[in-house]
């Protein structure tokens, strides 16, 4: 495969996308004409409506390719809504993809690539998130007017299994019967790229053929004898270990005048429990609080505190927001992306203070 250069016909579906964003950064990425997608044992080569060929992106340990590319590996339609910074990848494709002259005298180079977090990415009517194998959550990417997406993270969604060969530089998506998995891939083991992952909240998107996140919250209230009104739920999130997708649910039991904290892993293919134990907390959450459970500020006035602290950033500006237990503290965490900066924040659920504050140029 040779060198990603932008498509034109997707630039012009997409042209005004890259201010439409809010908290979107620059980062350094690599223009990867060598690195090589075989689909089900047939190496495809990527073109634009002029006759171009479009190349991949490496960024990060992850491999990008053009939106309209996608379009064409699913066979559907690709549309872009400006006004809600929305791509939409369905229906039956009613147009033939594209075809051209491989480009053999492209050659690597570093590029400037644009992270657009608040891009809304619905794919067969469901909004989606991606992630990399570490279970970090991957933003759509703009280049020259185009945007870009994971193609590890497409693969899984077509349902095939995506594997990433060092030596020969290829990617390959072959058919899965179990539903798409990852070998090694998007592992930070390719060459190029100088920005860096930042984990962030996995969040709840169900991954295609497994059971929901309301499905696994149930199973672990069953195991627990809990029923959901006993409970508070203080994480339940899709989540990645060791190259399999896990739904991360924990939840909080008032026992007298404590707490019992129960965690539990289940596995996002089969729903069944891969681990859980349960601790008692000596938490005891003060009175007269603002949330709706008692003694704890609620969500929007956490995001209130946070965001006093950077002048100019809205709640769009907020990502991997949730709520956490720490060694018997109910606690908020999350990140602000404004103005070239990231801001990871940790707030006490109960005073509403900020333990934990950290800040850095997004361009590092």
């Amino acid at each position: 495969m040779k060198k990603l250069i932008c498509t034109m016909a997707m630039a012009a579906l997409l042209c005004g996308a890259a201010g439409a964003a809010q908290g979107s950064y620059t980062v350094t990425a690599e223009l990867s004409p060598d690195v090589r997608v075989v689909i089900d044992g047939t190496e495809r080569i990527f073109y634009n409506v002029q006759g171009q060929e479009v190349h991949p992106i490496s960024y990060a340990g992850t491999t990008y390719v053009p939106i309209r590319s996608i379009g064409e590996l699913m066979d559907k339609n690709v549309n872009w809504d400006e006004s809600t910074s929305t791509a939409t990848i369905g229906g039956a494709r009613v147009t033939p993809d594209a075809t051209g002259t491989p480009d053999k005298n492209a050659v690597t180079q570093d590029i400037t690539l644009r992270i657009e977090p608040g891009y809304t990415i619905v794919i067969d009517g469901t909004a989606r998130t991606f992630y990399n194998v570490n279970g970090q959550k991957v933003d759509p990417a703009l280049y020259n007017g185009s945007i870009y997406l994971p193609i590890r993270a497409i693969g899984e969604i077509m349902g095939k299994t995506v594997a990433w060969d060092e030596a020969t530089q290829t990617v390959t998506l072959t058919a899965s019967s179990s539903g798409g998995t990852v070998t090694d891939f998007d592992t930070g083991n390719q060459t190029g790229g100088t920005g860096t992952t930042t984990p962030t909240n996995p969040g709840t998107t169900t991954p295609s053929g497994s059971v929901t996140l309301e499905q696994a919250k149930q199973t672990a209230l069953n195991h627990a004898g809990k029923t959901a009104g006993q409970v508070t739920f203080v994480k339940a999130r899709l989540d990645w270990d060791d190259g399999r997708q896990v739904y991360d649910i924990e939840f909080i039991y008032r026992s007298g005048t404590g707490y019992l904290e129960y965690d539990y892993e289940i596995d996002a293919s089969t729903g069944k429990i891969v681990s859980y134990d349960y601790d008692a907390e000596g938490y005891t959450p003060s009175t007269g609080g603002t949330g709706s459970q008692t003694g704890t500020i609620t969500e929007a006035r956490a995001k209130e505190i946070a965001l006093a602290r950077v002048p100019g950033a809205t709640t769009a500006n907020i990502y991997g927001f949730e709520r956490d237990w720490d060694d018997g503290r109910l606690e908020y965490e999350g990140k602000i992306i404004y103005n070239g900066m990231e801001y990871e924040f940790k707030i006490d659920a109960s005073t509403g203070t900020i333990t934990e504050w950290d800040a850095e140029s997004v361009y590092h």
